[in-house]
């Protein structure tokens, strides 16, 4: 595949509001989607996210706020070099998989012989070259789900915007699927793409969006989400049973099983006039009064996240 024009740049989203009629669907939403990083937008259905991506790709107008393209208004002509990827499949049922993606690469201006090579390289890199002379409809859901994917990637789009683009996919098919988005990140090409399935875009995402209801509600970097925006949780594994942690001031015990308890301290504890915190309280007791097999920071799934921010 040819190399992706030189454009690369950051999309920020500022304070975009929208209503249908009455009802606000969008409420002050800002973001950013950065050059060569992938962005996870989750939320609930009906939270907000496919209604963002059009109002992004110019389709539906925002109401308040902008949408721009490192500092300056997105153009029609720089919105065709987007890549997308909708929800519903969009293909049509009866052309030939190879055809019709190609065909969809000349009406973004590439030519007939980079539009091959680059349906080429992609049906490749899906596990789809042996279906390219079928037509879409004698394909199955999942590998359907991985032709819209080439059909969003042909045209060598300068950001990628996919909506529940694991959809229908085996764990194989979403490896698959995963390694061809990694590559073109890893050239440079900002991609936001929404996802209800949270054990994938934790494993994929470098930032998250969060929104409910139309508005977000947490935001920032995987990694820095996981530190700072729940509550600091704490496993220890002993010899024995674990259940005198219940008696420990200022913690909260989450879970006992056994040797296994799980819990959360509550604040600062003043302990021979200086203080330390209850975990250690939790360590030292354990320490005294036998062997600790482990004892370690819990960090939250996305999940756990998305419940918390979400309420």
């Amino acid at each position: 595949m040819q190399p992706i024009p030189t454009l690369v740049g950051m999309l920020t989203v500022t304070s975009v509001s929208r209503w249908f009629g009455e009802h606000q669907v969008l409420r002050d939403v800002s973001f950013e989607v950065r050059p060569g990083r992938m962005t996870g937008f989750i939320g609930a259905n009906g939270a907000g996210k496919t209604t963002m991506m059009r109002i992004i790709l110019g389709v539906l107008q925002t109401q308040q706020g902008t949408v721009t393209w490192d500092g300056a208004p997105l153009t029609q002509s720089l919105r065709q070099r987007f890549g997308y990827m909708p929800e519903e499949r969009g293909l049509y049922p009866k052309m030939k998989v190879a055809e019709q993606i190609s065909w969809l690469g000349r009406l973004h201006r590439l030519s007939r012989s980079s539009a091959d090579r680059n349906t080429a390289h992609l049906l490749e890199a899906l596990d789809l070259s042996e279906r390219a002379e079928d037509p879409l409809e004698t394909l199955s859901l999942g590998n359907q789900q991985r032709a819209q994917v080439a059909a969003a990637l042909v045209h060598e789009p300068v950001m990628l915007m996919l909506d529940e683009p694991f959809s229908g996919l085996d764990p194989i098919a979403v490896e698959t699927v995963l390694t061809v988005l990694k590559e073109r990140a890893a050239r440079g090409v900002p991609v936001l793409f929404s996802s209800h399935q949270l054990e994938v875009v934790e494993r994929l995402c470098d930032d998250v969006v969060i929104v409910s209801e139309g508005a977000v509600t947490a935001h920032g970097q995987r990694d820095e989400l996981r530190e700072n925006f729940s509550q600091p949780r704490f496993e220890l594994v002993v010899a024995g049973d674990a259940g005198w942690v219940r008696d420990v001031p200022d913690v909260r015990v989450v879970d006992i099983d056994g040797p296994r308890a799980v819990f959360e301290p509550q604040g600062v504890v003043q302990g021979n006039g200086s203080p330390h915190r209850p975990e250690q309280r939790v360590l030292r007791t354990a320490l005294d009064r036998g062997e600790v097999r482990s004892f370690s920071p819990l960090v939250p799934s996305l999940s756990e996240i998305f419940q918390e921010a979400a309420c």
